[in-house]
Order: C-alpha cells, then sequence, then structure tokens
C-alpha cells in the first residue's frame, strides 16, 4: 500500500500558484494610469474565486466559480472600463464551526475588478449563473474599417476647361 503523507507546507508548484495569485491581486485592474481609490479586491477580499477570461471573435467571456452561490447574491458591475464581480458566499455551517477539525472551503465576501479593452461594448454586456459558474459576456464594439476611396482620373478636357477660366 502507497501512503502519502498530507502536510500544510507549501510544495514548489503550488508556492509558485500562490506567489501567480499574490501578483495578480496586485495588479487586478490593470491600469495605473487611472487614479482609483477602489482597493477593496485586496483589503476586504475574504477568498477570491477562480476565473477564466476568453475572447472569442464577438465577444470577451468571463468564466467565474462561484459553488454554492445565487444569483441574486452576486453583482455584477461596470464603471469607466472596469468590470467589477463582488458577493458574499456564506457557511452552510456558521453554527457548528467549533466542531470542525479542518474547514478547506472558502467563505465570505469577495471583490474582482477586470480592466476591460477599448474594443468592449460595455452597453451589451450580460451575465447568468449556472451550476455554481458565473458567465460574464461582453460584445466587442463592431470594428471600423478604413474605407478606401477611389482618385479618378481627370481628363484632360477638364483641365483645359480649369487652365481657360484663370
Amino acid at each position: 500500500m502507497n501512503m502519502v503523507r498530507q502536510t500544510d507546507w507549501p510544495t514548489g508548484l503550488n508556492l509558485h500558484n500562490e506567489l501567480r495569485r499574490v501578483v495578480d491581486r496586485m495588479f487586478e485592474g490593470g491600469r495605473f494610469d487611472q487614479d482609483t481609490s477602489d482597493d477593496s479586491s485586496i483589503v476586504t477580499s475574504q477568498w477570491t474565486p477562480r476565473v477564466d477570461v476568453l475572447e472569442e471573435p464577438e465577444r470577451f467571456v468571463l468564466l467565474a466559480d462561484l459553488p454554492g452561490m445565487e444569483p441574486a447574491d452576486i453583482e455584477v458591475s461596470m464603471d469607466d472600463g472596469i468590470l467589477t464581480i463582488k458577493g458574499e458566499r456564506k457557511s452552510e455551517n456558521a453554527a457548528r464551526t467549533n466542531r470542525f477539525s479542518r474547514i478547506e472551503r472558502s467563505y465570505g465576501v469577495f471583490h474582482r475588478r477586470f480592466a476591460l479593452p477599448g474594443s468592449a461594448d460595455a452597453q451589451g454586456i450580460s451575465a447568468q449563473g449556472r451550476n455554481g459558474v458565473l458567465e460574464v459576456s461582453i460584445p466587442k464594439r463592431p470594428e471600423t474599417t478604413p474605407r478606401r476611396i477611389q482618385v479618378n482620373h481627370l481628363g484632360s478636357r477638364v483641365l483645359e476647361d480649369q487652365a481657360s477660366k484663370q
């Protein structure tokens, strides 16, 4: 029989992942040129849900793991190019906390912020929750492609008429 001892000390991979999360949280929001006093993602978040960000041809998609949360307990907002997802996951076992020998699941307030690119259409953002996953869909604005203007050749007669008027 193969026995593996479980330890609370981080292994190299776990330490790397934890360091990456810390750095991600420091730069969350992504815009250094913006004066923002809202640093609640660092100060008040008791847990950080995992979020995948996906770019498709017509939209951006954020998929946030929020198991055990009702859509009514999640707030999604958009302000000045920053998409904010926040809420609170409450413990079902708050009264029994003293009886646990180990608590690994996270509860409490969370607050995530994402800087959206200029191509995002803030007016068309939608969000829906299903099976513990919040999907936020951010459509892209239609691209304004440059239009080529054809330059027509002026006939010699037009040039002669202009010369005779002078």
